[in-house]
């Protein structure tokens, strides 16, 4: 057990740590190649707090533990939004300008009630995958075309591209590129081992170390983000990244995991997590984009949703602890 926790400890150190010099060599050599600086920011930043999750569930996938795979996508994005969102809103109040970020809403909730159609005859398989990598595909098309329309208008843009390290040499860029596709699989491998003992000692399901355990773990690196964004008043910066990063694993982290291995699904997946996740999903909205405080997530909004991620942890807790999934 104590070599198990050791593992997950170590894996998300390595894990978090990997993402981040993936995303610097990534954009330090797109920045070289030439490539334009709201691009970059749009894909290779956009999404780059994401990667903890892609690769942890694919390589759950393929070692034949789909609950870990699943339940990381789902948990992880009502970790996103009820403890990175609601912690971030409660230090500092969330003033929200961007329009990209109000036409980012509806299409999060399109991918959710997309996403939640494929899970509903209880597995994923690889056309369901290619399905979400398509929407995937769609999704970043339509993004950068948003970027490009937009351009400086929108403060989005530039605190995006504001997150692109300045003048790195091609070689470093290489170098960091290399480092983190060689750590991010390697700690996850750590990483699902770990989980994968702790679920066998405690006799529970992956589903459950998936949903909690790794969840919050590889949502450290959105959390570090939005944190750091308020910090620096860019608060489109720490409610686009969670927005994004919540369509990316829903369309990107599920549909790979989905190609790699067909998934089964429990149904409490779908009548506990999922329904978990469209409500505190709307409630951000809610929150967000009410007549009377337009555009601001407060302190008490943000109380709402951390107190709704402490309840559904707790429910899943619970149900753990008595034998449920």
């Amino acid at each position: 057990m104590l070599i198990a926790i050791l593992q997950i400890a170590g894996g998300f150190l390595l894990l978090v740590w990997g993402a981040d010099r993936l995303v610097a060599g990534a954009s330090g050599l797109a920045s070289n190649l030439g490539m334009s600086p709201l691009i970059i920011g749009l894909t290779i930043i956009g999404f780059g707090t994401s990667a903890p999750e892609l690769v942890v569930s694919a390589i759950a996938s393929l070692r034949g533990n789909p609950g870990i795979a699943i339940g990381n996508a789902i948990g992880s994005n009502i970790t996103n939004i009820g403890l990175v969102l609601g912690a971030t809103a409660m230090l500092y109040p969330l003033r929200i300008d961007s329009i990209t970020l109000r036409r980012e809403a509806p299409v999060l909730l399109l991918i959710m009630i997309l996403s939640s159609w494929l899970l509903w005859d209880l597995q994923l398989n690889h056309k369901d995958g290619l399905v979400l990598i398509s929407g995937l595909l769609l999704m970043l098309v339509w993004m950068v075309w948003l970027g490009v329309t937009r351009g400086e208008q929108d403060p989005l843009v530039k605190d995006l591209e504001a997150e692109i390290p300045a003048d790195m040499l091609m070689s470093k860029a290489i170098f960091w590129t290399i480092v983190g596709l060689i750590v991010l699989p390697l700690s996850s491998h750590i990483l699902v081992d770990g989980a994968v003992t702790i679920a066998a000692t405690l006799g529970v399901s992956d589903t459950i170390i998936g949903l909690t355990i790794i969840a919050l773990g590889t949502s450290l690196p959105e959390l570090a983000a939005a944190l750091a964004s308020a910090m620096k008043n860019e608060h489109d910066l720490a409610v686009g990244n969670v927005l994004g990063s919540n369509m990316f694993n829903l369309l990107g982290v599920l549909g790979i995991a989905a190609l790699v291995h067909p998934l089964e699904v429990e149904p409490v997946l779908l009548s506990r997590d999922v329904l978990t996740m469209f409500l505190l999903t709307g409630g951000l909205f809610i929150l967000a984009w009410r007549k009377q405080k337009a555009n601001r997530i407060n302190r008490p909004g943000g109380l709402i949703l951390l107190l709704g991620f402490v309840v559904y942890t707790g429910i899943v807790v619970n149900s753990a602890l008595h034998g449920g999934n």
